[in-house]
């Protein structure tokens, strides 16, 4: 029997997900319990996104909360290399052996004939992706295309009637009608793999023998059934995770949950019990115990007791766990030197400290001046949030709109900060003081403090944007509707701004 081999593949562009702790955790037990192997990809052939600080961003935080892997980019192994960006050949080798066997395709497509057809189908209300235009091509026809130097993707030819049955641990059969599966680009006109095709050729290369991952990915899986049988490859087990989410049962997402491993490190949460707490997400163990280690996670692991029910991530349940990690697992000595670990270090004070020192007059005035960076969360009076002038109905979209404008910032720094605060002046056609004054107190929740964009540097992005979406809660938030129709605004108002830069 084969060594059982797992792997989780995040993409190196934003701040680690929680999500992708919550699969790490499941795979490495999974591993573990079966003394498997536990490898760690990087999916990083998104060119435009991807960015080597948020790959050392994954392993800082994956290593912060506990886990650790046999293979992957850092540390290595014999189905290297780990990161996508460096296997592209291997990506169009394969993709050269489905045209040679004609389970793929070349397509000519321009993106203003594809745009034309999105919207013909959409007009006549048919559902579906890309029509085939290029499927049947005479090979004379395509020869002199590619002579010519014409841009191409290559699809993945779909059969056009059957079925696809995806066998899934958890769920049991599932059956997917093969007319309703679009021809998906396999690799893209920049010759860079789409996710479907580098998943597939990856896993079968390092040997996979057990696919572990969200529900998200279950329409995708029929896609990678139909590569594996094109290959003429075997397909590994599959097993789709329930996805983690919001109290109020919607998918979790940083708009109402933080979704940063980076955040519950800054906001005071212990690593040990934030991967507890993902343990206890659709799943319990056969003592039904609720505190317990990494090693006790994996000494009675067993995949099939997870829960389809959902895996709602509840911050009041994860702060009641971690107050009983801090009063069971520590003496005193040992929480200050957590502590010490957090914030109450050289590093972070001496940040601090310069833009404090013009509000000391004694050494006790300090902590209640920077209590706010050092509070997980703060309270708000309403009234203080409100600029002269000014109602709640007002300041809700513009919390709303400075988060948007945050979340697209990757360089956190006092400078970018003051710009984005200067772009949503703009947008709103308001005085940048009553913007300062919105945001001033949400990240501080009083009216004077130390310098604001300084401030929320040190607190950093997660902290931060956290900040603004409790003010807006406390603001009386915006509703579904108000929400999309602002987003759309915002959307636009960015595509005029490149319009505009582009004409100049």
């Amino acid at each position: 029997m084969s060594t059982v081999k797992v792997r989780i593949a995040p993409s190196p562009t934003g701040s680690p997900h929680v999500g992708t702790a919550y699969m790490g955790l499941f795979n490495y037990a999974f591993a573990r319990s079966r003394n498997g192997k536990f490898i760690l990809r990087i999916e990083d052939t998104d060119q435009t996104r991807s960015r080597s600080e948020y790959e050392t961003g994954i392993f800082n935080a994956l290593h912060w909360i506990g886990l650790t892997w046999d293979e992957g980019p850092d540390v290595g192994g014999p189905n290297g290399p780990y990161r996508q960006s460096e296997r592209t050949e291997l990506y169009r080798t394969h993709a050269r052996m489905l045209l040679d066997n004609g389970s793929a395709y070349h397509c000519f497509c321009t993106p203003q004939r594809l745009a034309e057809m999105r919207e013909r189908m959409a007009a006549e209300k048919i559902s579906g992706g890309y029509d085939g235009h290029c499927r049947n091509l005479p090979e004379t026809e395509v020869r002199e295309k590619l002579d010519r130097g014409d841009p191409f993707v290559i699809r993945m030819k779909v059969p056009e009637s059957g079925e696809c049955v995806v066998h899934d641990r958890l769920r049991g059969e599932i059956r997917y009608q093969l007319d309703g599966i679009d021809d998906q680009i396999l690799l893209k006109s920049d010759r860079f793999p789409t996710y479907h095709l580098a998943n597939v050729v990856d896993d079968h290369l390092m040997q996979i023998t057990h696919v572990i991952r969200g529900e998200e990915w279950l329409p995708s899986t029929p896609k990678h059934i139909l590569l594996y049988r094109a290959f003429g490859w075997d397909p590994p087990e599959f097993i789709h995770m329930p996805l983690l989410l919001n109290p109020d049962g919607s998918k979790l997402s940083k708009r109402k949950n933080p979704t940063a491993i980076d955040y519950y490190r800054d906001a005071g949460y212990l690593p040990e019990a934030l991967l507890n707490y993902l343990g206890l997400m659709s799943y319990s163990r056969p003592n039904q115990e609720e505190k317990f280690t990494l090693e006790e996670f994996v000494s009675d692991f067993d995949i099939d007791r997870i829960s389809l029910g959902g895996a709602v991530f509840d911050l009041k349940k994860l702060k009641w766990l971690t107050g009983r990690y801090i009063r069971e697992n520590h003496l005193p000595d040992d929480l200050w030197n957590r502590y010490k670990q957090w914030r109450l270090n050289d590093g972070f004070l001496v940040r601090m400290l310069p833009m404090m020192m013009n509000r000391l007059q004694t050494l006790g005035d300090l902590i209640p001046a920077c209590a706010f960076l050092l509070a997980t969360d703060i309270e708000y009076e309403t009234e203080l949030l409100k600029p002269q002038n000014r109602s709640l109905e007002e300041i809700a979209p513009v919390l709303q709109t400075l988060a948007f404008q945050f979340e697209t910032r990757s360089e956190w720094t006092a400078a970018g900060i003051e710009r984005d605060v200067n772009e949503t002046a703009r947008f709103w056609n308001w005085p940048i003081r009553d913007v300062t004054r919105i945001l001033f107190v949400a990240v501080m929740g009083r009216e004077i403090g130390p310098p604001l964009f300084e401030s929320m540097e040190i607190l950093g992005s997660n902290m931060s944007r956290r900040r603004l979406m409790n003010a807006l809660d406390a603001a009386g938030g915006l509703g579904r509707k108000k929400l999309k129709a602002l987003e759309k605004r915002w959307i636009e108002r960015g595509r005029g701004a490149e319009a505009t830069a582009e004409e100049n």
